[in-house]
């Protein structure tokens, strides 16, 4: 069960005089990732570090920002992996205090620090959705508008043509075959469905 968080969360501790910053940002996409980590390097220019990771679908990805390698990005996106986390970037500011910590003593601040803040972060199940269109002929369209409404799925207004419309729905990818399988009955086998988008996640 793959969860997401509901909305942003910021942690702090402190750590030998150092002060590490957590702020956890539910995300869509990597440009949405981006976006809030350069928003907050823009917030906090005198910190040492920016380090962050994020997971996003298939994508993932981590930095160091200066520490050595390995000791902050991986431990924050290992944080967010173990938690079973997705659609989430993670980063934690640093001010370093005049104590050095070593790279055991890194990997555990920042590790530590990850994984209270996703911890106590409001979170909720993430959904995987799908996208699939159809041509409906003119005949069936308001009983087909009218079970749609019956099945709870979301449709995009539909798209007129000469011969009847075309419709777009948004559904949990778990009901995919449920869905067709009805269309198709309820269609007699005319309308071909086809999926337009990879799934994408949604919030419960």
């Amino acid at each position: 069960m793959v969860e997401t968080l509901i909305a942003p969360y910021t942690s702090e501790r402190f750590i030998k005089n150092s002060r590490f910053l957590a702020h956890a940002m539910p995300v869509k996409t990597t440009k949405e990732a981006k976006d809030f980590i350069n928003s907050l390097s823009i917030t906090y220019p005198d910190a040492t570090h920016h380090c962050w990771a994020w997971q996003i679908g298939p994508s993932s990805r981590c930095y160091d920002a200066g520490e050595p390698s390995g000791t902050a990005g991986k431990p924050i996106l290992q944080a967010i992996i173990s938690q079973k986390l997705d659609h989430v970037v993670l980063i934690i500011s640093r001010w370093f205090g005049g104590i050095k910590l070593g790279a055991s003593g890194l990997i555990r601040a920042y590790s530590g620090t990850a994984t209270e803040c996703l911890r106590h972060a409001p979170k909720e199940l993430l959904i995987e959705r799908i996208q699939l269109s159809f041509h409906c002929p003119f005949s069936l369209i308001n009983l087909l508008q009218a079970r749609l409404l019956e099945w709870h799925i979301e449709n995009t207004p539909p798209v007129f043509d000469a011969q009847g419309a075309f419709f777009i729905l948004n559904l949990p990818i778990e009901r995919r075959e449920e869905i067709t399988h009805r269309i198709t009955d309820l269609t007699h086998g005319k309308s071909v469905i086809k999926i337009i988008a990879p799934h994408t996640p949604n919030k419960n």
